[in-house]
Protein backbone atom coordinates (compact mmCIF):
# COMPACT_ATOMS: atom_id res chain seq x y z
CA UNK A 1 0.00 0.00 0.00
CA UNK A 2 1.67 3.53 -1.01
CA UNK A 3 1.36 6.69 0.89
CA UNK A 4 0.29 8.53 -1.40
CA UNK A 5 -2.73 7.78 -3.15
CA UNK A 6 -3.07 10.70 -5.19
CA UNK A 7 -6.36 11.49 -4.51
CA UNK A 8 -6.69 14.56 -2.80
CA UNK A 9 -4.53 16.42 -5.09
CA UNK A 10 -7.01 18.69 -6.31
CA UNK A 11 -8.64 19.46 -2.55
CA UNK A 12 -11.05 16.90 -1.49
CA UNK A 13 -10.83 14.32 1.21
CA UNK A 14 -12.87 11.15 1.73
CA UNK A 15 -15.22 10.27 5.22
CA UNK A 16 -15.74 7.25 5.83
CA UNK A 17 -18.05 5.84 3.41
CA UNK A 18 -16.90 7.17 0.85
CA UNK A 19 -18.49 10.48 0.71
CA UNK A 20 -16.00 13.23 -0.71
CA UNK A 21 -15.32 16.82 0.52
CA UNK A 22 -13.35 19.64 0.14
CA UNK A 23 -10.17 19.85 2.72
CA UNK A 24 -11.28 23.14 4.23
CA UNK A 25 -14.87 21.19 5.21
CA UNK A 26 -15.69 21.78 8.92
CA UNK A 27 -15.88 18.32 8.91
CA UNK A 28 -12.35 17.83 8.25
CA UNK A 29 -11.22 20.83 10.02
CA UNK A 30 -12.37 19.49 13.37
CA UNK A 31 -10.53 15.93 12.62
CA UNK A 32 -8.11 17.57 12.05
CA UNK A 33 -7.77 19.96 15.37
CA UNK A 34 -7.91 16.73 16.89
CA UNK A 35 -5.09 15.32 15.38
CA UNK A 36 -2.72 18.54 15.69
CA UNK A 37 -3.51 18.10 19.68
CA UNK A 38 -2.79 14.50 19.42
CA UNK A 39 0.48 15.38 17.85
CA UNK A 40 1.25 17.93 20.49
CA UNK A 41 0.46 14.96 23.17
CA UNK A 42 3.22 12.87 21.46
CA UNK A 43 5.78 16.00 21.24
CA UNK A 44 5.01 16.25 25.53
CA UNK A 45 5.34 12.31 25.88
CA UNK A 46 8.42 12.73 24.08
CA UNK A 47 10.11 15.42 26.62
CA UNK A 48 9.81 12.84 28.92
CA UNK A 49 7.18 12.95 31.29
CA UNK A 50 7.18 10.55 34.27
CA UNK A 51 6.24 7.13 33.51
CA UNK A 52 2.61 7.54 34.96
CA UNK A 53 1.62 10.53 33.46
CA UNK A 54 3.27 9.13 30.05
CA UNK A 55 0.89 5.74 30.26
CA UNK A 56 -1.61 8.04 30.69
CA UNK A 57 -1.12 10.01 28.02
CA UNK A 58 -0.59 7.03 25.70
CA UNK A 59 -4.22 6.29 26.97
CA UNK A 60 -5.62 9.63 26.06
CA UNK A 61 -3.25 9.69 22.54
CA UNK A 62 -5.40 6.47 21.40
CA UNK A 63 -9.04 7.92 22.53
CA UNK A 64 -8.14 10.48 20.31
CA UNK A 65 -8.09 8.38 17.62
CA UNK A 66 -11.56 7.62 18.31
CA UNK A 67 -12.94 10.97 18.63
CA UNK A 68 -11.11 11.55 14.64
CA UNK A 69 -12.19 8.46 13.64
CA UNK A 70 -15.80 9.30 15.24
CA UNK A 71 -15.69 13.07 13.48
CA UNK A 72 -14.65 11.69 10.30
CA UNK A 73 -17.63 8.98 10.03
CA UNK A 74 -21.11 10.98 10.29
CA UNK A 75 -23.93 8.73 9.98
CA UNK A 76 -24.30 5.10 11.45
CA UNK A 77 -21.68 2.40 11.30
CA UNK A 78 -21.18 -0.06 13.27
CA UNK A 79 -17.17 -0.54 12.15
CA UNK A 80 -16.18 2.95 13.77
CA UNK A 81 -15.49 3.61 17.33
CA UNK A 82 -17.61 6.15 18.91
CA UNK A 83 -16.76 8.38 21.85
CA UNK A 84 -18.71 6.96 24.82
CA UNK A 85 -19.44 8.90 28.25
CA UNK A 86 -16.92 5.78 29.66
CA UNK A 87 -13.90 8.29 27.73
CA UNK A 88 -15.11 11.55 29.76
CA UNK A 89 -15.30 9.26 32.98
CA UNK A 90 -11.45 8.21 31.82
CA UNK A 91 -10.43 11.85 31.94
CA UNK A 92 -12.56 12.44 34.94
CA UNK A 93 -10.99 9.76 37.08
CA UNK A 94 -7.56 10.74 36.05
CA UNK A 95 -8.01 14.79 36.77
CA UNK A 96 -9.45 13.79 40.71
CA UNK A 97 -6.33 11.82 41.08
CA UNK A 98 -3.94 14.26 39.78
CA UNK A 99 -5.78 17.25 41.49
CA UNK A 100 -5.24 15.02 45.20
CA UNK A 101 -1.35 15.31 44.48
CA UNK A 102 -1.73 19.14 44.07
CA UNK A 103 -1.81 22.17 46.33
CA UNK A 104 -4.76 23.85 45.60
CA UNK A 105 -4.90 26.50 42.86
CA UNK A 106 -4.64 29.77 44.32
CA UNK A 107 -4.05 31.81 41.69
CA UNK A 108 -4.01 32.01 37.54
CA UNK A 109 -0.93 30.26 35.99
CA UNK A 110 1.04 31.08 32.85
CA UNK A 111 1.74 28.07 30.32
CA UNK A 112 5.30 27.12 31.05
CA UNK A 113 7.51 25.46 33.72
CA UNK A 114 8.89 21.89 32.59
CA UNK A 115 9.36 21.19 28.63
CA UNK A 116 6.70 18.50 29.14
CA UNK A 117 3.98 21.12 31.29
CA UNK A 118 4.74 24.12 28.56
CA UNK A 119 4.27 21.07 25.66
CA UNK A 120 0.68 20.31 27.41
CA UNK A 121 -0.27 23.63 28.04
CA UNK A 122 0.08 23.85 24.26
CA UNK A 123 -2.17 20.97 23.99
CA UNK A 124 -5.00 21.95 25.73
CA UNK A 125 -5.10 24.87 23.67
CA UNK A 126 -5.12 23.24 20.15
CA UNK A 127 -7.94 21.01 21.96
CA UNK A 128 -9.87 23.94 23.16
CA UNK A 129 -9.54 25.12 19.55
CA UNK A 130 -10.70 21.41 18.29
CA UNK A 131 -13.93 21.93 21.17
CA UNK A 132 -14.65 25.46 19.10
CA UNK A 133 -14.40 23.82 15.41
CA UNK A 134 -16.96 21.33 16.78
CA UNK A 135 -19.41 23.38 18.21
CA UNK A 136 -19.18 25.48 15.17
CA UNK A 137 -19.39 22.16 12.90
CA UNK A 138 -22.99 20.90 15.29
CA UNK A 139 -24.86 24.32 14.07
CA UNK A 140 -24.41 22.59 10.79
CA UNK A 141 -24.41 19.11 10.84
CA UNK A 142 -25.17 16.65 13.37
CA UNK A 143 -22.34 15.76 15.94
CA UNK A 144 -22.80 13.66 19.09
CA UNK A 145 -23.08 15.18 22.21
CA UNK A 146 -20.59 13.15 23.76
CA UNK A 147 -17.66 14.39 21.46
CA UNK A 148 -18.11 17.81 22.96
CA UNK A 149 -18.25 16.87 26.43
CA UNK A 150 -15.02 14.81 25.88
CA UNK A 151 -13.20 18.20 24.23
CA UNK A 152 -14.03 19.53 27.27
CA UNK A 153 -13.44 17.67 29.57
CA UNK A 154 -9.87 16.76 27.87
CA UNK A 155 -9.16 20.10 28.32
CA UNK A 156 -9.50 20.45 31.81
CA UNK A 157 -7.63 17.05 31.81
CA UNK A 158 -4.59 18.87 30.44
CA UNK A 159 -4.58 21.49 32.22
CA UNK A 160 -3.96 19.58 35.09
CA UNK A 161 -1.58 17.41 33.52
CA UNK A 162 0.40 20.01 32.77
CA UNK A 163 0.32 21.07 36.66
CA UNK A 164 0.93 17.95 37.60
CA UNK A 165 4.08 17.05 35.38
CA UNK A 166 5.54 20.71 36.70
CA UNK A 167 5.44 18.91 40.56
CA UNK A 168 6.25 15.89 40.08
CA UNK A 169 9.27 17.50 38.03
CA UNK A 170 9.99 19.77 40.95
CA UNK A 171 9.32 22.88 39.10
CA UNK A 172 6.47 25.47 40.31
CA UNK A 173 4.01 26.70 37.66
CA UNK A 174 4.32 30.13 36.59
CA UNK A 175 1.67 32.32 38.38
CA UNK A 176 0.59 35.26 36.21
CA UNK A 177 2.02 38.70 37.17
CA UNK A 178 -0.72 41.32 37.12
Amino acid sequence: MKIYTRTGDAGETGLFGGQRVRKDDLRVQAYGTVDECNAALGVARAAGPDPALDAVLAVVQNQLFVVGADLASPGESPYIPRVSAELTSFLEEQIDAMEAELSPLKQFILPGGHPVAAHLHLARTICRRAERVVVTLATEEEVRPEILTYLNRLSDFLFVAARIANARAGVSDVPWQK
